[in-house]
């Protein structure tokens, strides 16, 4: 479903992610892992096109999308939920859900979005800046799945949130890819949260993948030897 291959992206003259291939097909949850600073948001900024990378290519169920703006990848079928959330704070809950709607073919918000996230209907007239953290992550997530996509990207969803929402978010994450057989792509440090949620766990350091394995053969000690400062 998603293909990444050859990719490089550089700041200026230093490059940062050094020929990235990657692939996770239908319905498959893959995690990313890594300390801060090994790229990991780069890597994603450059998937939904935030970023611009210098070579390779991006497939999205067949569809080359290098070269295409955000909102064109986000039409495609590619959502994005940013490291920190990035929900709009001065707008209500249910105002943050319908932005996500600008490329969806309906324009109304699905029931089964609160079915969800239910204290996302009990706040929904709450301004997204008075929510907790945990409640905004659920919020940005909420706001990528209203566009239908095929596969879902979340940067770091459990920075700054404590550890039962954390849980909670990993449950969801496994009832959204069920209800809608989606791909996901996820970056995270958290290997508890990652265990829970994916199929396989790739290792990235200083731009590279260094390390694959499905979640079946993972060796915790060895993940976390590469996530230890």
């Amino acid at each position: 479903m998603l293909e990444v291959s050859g990719l490089r992206v550089s700041y200026g003259q230093s490059e940062v992610i050094h020929g990235v291939d990657l692939s996770v097909k239908r319905n498959e949850t893959v995690a990313v892992m890594g300390r801060n600073g090994m790229g990991k948001t780069t890597l994603f900024k450059t998937l939904i096109g935030i970023l611009k990378g210098g070579a390779g290519s991006v497939k999205l169920d067949g569809q080359e999308l290098v070269g295409l703006p955000s909102h064109a990848r986000v039409a495609a079928g590619l959502a994005y939920v940013p490291q920190g959330r990035m929900i709009f704070p001065t707008l209500t809950v249910m105002e943050n859900i319908q932005a996500g709607l600008e490329t969806a073919r309906t324009k109304a918000v699905p029931d089964e979005i609160f079915s969800l996230f239910p204290v996302l209907h009990e706040m929904r007239h709450r301004k997204g800046g008075n929510l907790s953290g945990g409640q905004q992550q659920q919020l940005a997530i909420a706001r990528a799945l209203v566009s239908d996509p095929k596969v879902l990207l979340l940067d770091e969803p459990t920075e700054g949130i404590q550890p039962s929402i954390i849980k909670e978010i990993a449950q969801t994450l496994n009832e959204i890819r069920r209800l809608r057989e989606i791909t996901i792509l996820v970056s995270e440090q958290v290997l508890s949260f990652t265990l829970d949620i994916a199929d396989r766990l790739l290792v990235l350091e200083s731009g590279r993948l260094v390390h694959e394995v499905s979640r079946a053969e993972c060796d915790a000690d060895k993940i976390s030897r590469y996530l230890s400062v």
